[in-house]
């Protein structure tokens, strides 16, 4: 396929040049004069006195005057000078239109003058530049020509390329007999039918997916983020600063479903990121170390959790063998960015389950067949499972305490906003009270002295008599 592609693009550049190359040869033709039409009715009667032996060439050639040589001094004769029969004395500038304008070559009286040729090298500085007869340059327009058609080619092939990746992915596990089809009774939008659409594109490098229909949970949502690959400048910069391929999973739990639960797990820089800006994850859990005496994840990995009976009871064996063992992730774990699941996520939907890939390449789909089947294997186990009395306790008391640092904060909120709106007021006020003019404010200042002194006096009390 990249043969071909090669061979089109080769096609196109050798055509765009082509017609660039005739363009200029076109352009370099002689120029038509518009309005070059002889008028012969009006001008017979002044061609007819003109002698044709005087249509000669001019003989630009200096020939000796003998005259000059023996009467240097001599006075101007008193006769007149005759009047010259040739063509340039009788040529009409305004007659004809568009052509070129010859110099008139007058005899000067000085015997002194020595007439020069317009070519000569004296004469070079009162003549008129002729404009230069040179090709034109066409190579800012290939460039850009040849940018416009790579850029077109690589938008329609960078389109194709993603949409080949998200159906890949529909068919490995959206696709009949597949996880997804046996996990869940409503697959892709609509409703549901052998003809409803199972990919949702939101653009060129977005994808989603919804499935419903399982116990424990409202609804699946996927998300595939694939790269942009249809834009030439983001491939470029892809080259440079390379980026994945990501599909990522929304749980949307039942409320009874799942209990005090708030859990993550990534790699170990990511896990520290992780912490430190998810709220959830801030507030309640903690960053584990590895237990010495039980089967744990790869060291490349780091656990986040709200106590340690969540971890264990959440990272079963079958798990660490299948997946995030120190065999299993060199083979399959790596595709794994994070695990999320919080019954207290800051959302619409409070108890969830997140999951976070890599995707890879449309020919290696069946690669991340494991870290798909995670997503029902902890809807599950999450929907059964059931947290310790102690362990209960413990979480309920962090989330009463969760609950009145939310309360406080939404009480400083309020009284912020209250007083926020308090100084804008003030403000509008003292912008009204410019505004008013000199007579106003000396009202306004009478009235108020009036005021004060009134509260300034003692209050009396009348009373009546028996």
């Amino acid at each position: 396929m990249n043969q071909t592609m090669g061979k089109v693009w080769c096609s196109l550049l050798f055509l765009f040049l082509f017609f660039t190359l005739s363009l200029s040869s076109s352009s370099s033709s002689s120029p038509h004069f518009e309005g070059f039409e002889a008028e012969y009715d009006d001008d017979d009667d002044v061609f007819q006195d003109i002698d044709p032996s005087s249509l000669q060439p001019i003989n630009t050639k200096l020939t000796p005057n003998p005259s000059s040589d023996q009467q240097p001094n001599s006075p101007p004769s008193d006769l007149p000078n005759p009047t010259p029969n040739t063509f340039t004395d009788v040529w009409d500038e305004d007659e004809f239109e568009g052509l070129p304008i010859q110099q008139q070559q007058h005899h000067s009286s000085n015997p002194d003058h020595i007439p020069t040729h317009p070519k000569s090298p004296n004469n070079s500085s009162h003549s008129d530049p002729q404009p230069p007869n040179s090709s034109r340059s066409f190579t800012v327009e290939i460039l850009c020509g040849s940018f416009l058609i790579i850029f077109a080619i690589n938008y329609f092939t960078g389109k194709k390329e993603n949409e080949n990746i998200a159906l890949s992915w529909a068919a490995q596990f959206a696709a009949k007999d597949s996880i997804f089809e046996k996990n869940f009774s409503l697959l892709g939008i609509g409703d549901g039918g052998d003809d409803s659409p199972l990919l949702l594109k939101e653009g060129q490098t977005t994808f989603k997916f919804y499935a419903s229909g399982r116990r424990y949970c409202q609804g699946l949502l996927a998300t595939l983020e694939l790269k942009s690959r249809h834009d030439l400048i983001a491939r470029i910069y892809n080259m440079i600063v390379p980026t994945r391929d990501e599909i990522s999973f929304e749980v949307y739990m039942n409320d009874d479903a799942m209990d005090h639960v708030v859990f993550a797990m990534s790699k170990k820089k990511a896990a520290k990121a992780m912490h430190k800006d998810v709220r959830d994850l801030q507030r309640f859990a903690t960053l584990l170390t590895p237990p010495n005496a039980k089967k744990w994840v790869s060291d490349d990995l780091a656990v986040v959790s709200e106590s340690k009976e969540v971890a264990a009871d959440l990272i079963t064996d079958a798990v660490i063998d299948q997946v995030f063992g120190d065999r299993a992730y060199e083979k399959v774990g790596k595709g794994l960015i994070s695990l999320h699941f919080s019954d207290q996520h800051s959302g619409i939907h409070k108890k969830v389950l997140l999951f976070k890939f890599v995707l890879p390449a449309a020919s290696n789909m069946a690669d991340m067949t494991r870290l798909v089947a995670l997503v029902p294997y902890y809807i599950d186990l999450i929907g059964r499972y059931k947290l310790s009395s102690q362990a209960r306790s413990k979480t309920e008391t962090a989330r009463q305490k969760a609950a009145q640092e939310a309360q406080r904060e939404l009480r400083y909120a309020q009284q912020e906003a209250m007083q926020r709106k308090k100084a804008e007021k003030k403000k509008m006020l003292e912008e009204a009270e410019a505004k008013l003019s000199a007579e106003a404010i000396r009202k306004k200042e009478a009235k108020e002295r009036a005021r004060q002194m009134k509260k300034s006096m003692p209050r009396m009390k009348m009373t009546r008599g028996a």
